[in-house]
């Protein structure tokens, strides 16, 4: 394998972060799950509502594509930044279900993911710099918050929302593999304070990207 040169990561980086956020440029590996459901007509309310929560975890996968990216680029073993490489990839489904199913709810995604973007490469990047059991342990922490918010949602959609019901259960399935995955593999199980600090940060994420 060719050893990047810093040049490299920096093109490479720059790459990752282009297909996740402009709006159709990232690639699926699997079908969308809401290809098995039918659509449901909604009313305005219904629809708007289910644009909000699907444009959150939309978002939240953004993040989630800056948190690994950013701590791939600073990993010190290699196994982990190959961990972090192949989880990454693994999420850019659910960044296109969610961003798919958004534009058939006839709406937007967040103009504020580049800002969310940049703040959760950073946390990554500085996770990854410190060790990689805190890199780890911040994986595990994020997912179980995702699942957390993965399951308010599914009981918060519209009933004959099936497609965005359908997406919501594949992730919340990926992501509590991925936390378990990060814990088995040394990740640091974070004390209470830190935990209730990631929920808040979460909490400034889903209020802001509701709407807009």
């Amino acid at each position: 394998m060719r050893h990047l040169s810093p040049f490299d990561k920096l093109i490479q980086n720059a790459d990752s972060a282009l297909r996740t956020l402009i709006p159709g440029a990232a690639n699926q590996q699997r079908p969308s799950p809401a290809q098995l459901s039918d659509e449901h007509e909604l009313d305005e309310k219904e629809r708007k509502h289910a644009a909000g929560l699907m444009r959150i975890n939309h978002t939240g996968e953004v993040c989630a594509q800056g948190l690994y990216q950013g701590q791939a680029l600073t990993a010190k073993l290699p196994e982990v930044r190959e961990a972090m490489e192949e989880a990454a990839a693994e999420e850019v489904d659910h960044l296109v279900w969610c961003e798919d199913r958004i534009t058939q709810l006839g709406s937007h995604t967040s103009v504020l993911n580049p800002a969310f973007y940049g703040l959760s490469f950073g946390i990554g990047a500085l996770a990854g710099a410190v060790s990689d059991k805190i890199s780890l342990g911040f994986v595990a922490e994020t997912e179980r918050q995702v699942c957390k918010h993965l399951t308010e949602h599914m009981t918060s959609l519209p009933t004959q929302d099936e497609k965005s019901k359908k997406i919501l259960l594949q992730m919340l399935d990926d992501e509590a593999k991925h936390a378990t995955a990060a814990l088995e593999a040394g990740g640091y199980e974070f004390p209470l304070p830190v935990r209730f600090a990631m929920t808040g940060l979460s909490k400034v994420m889903t209020k802001s990207v509701y709407k807009i």
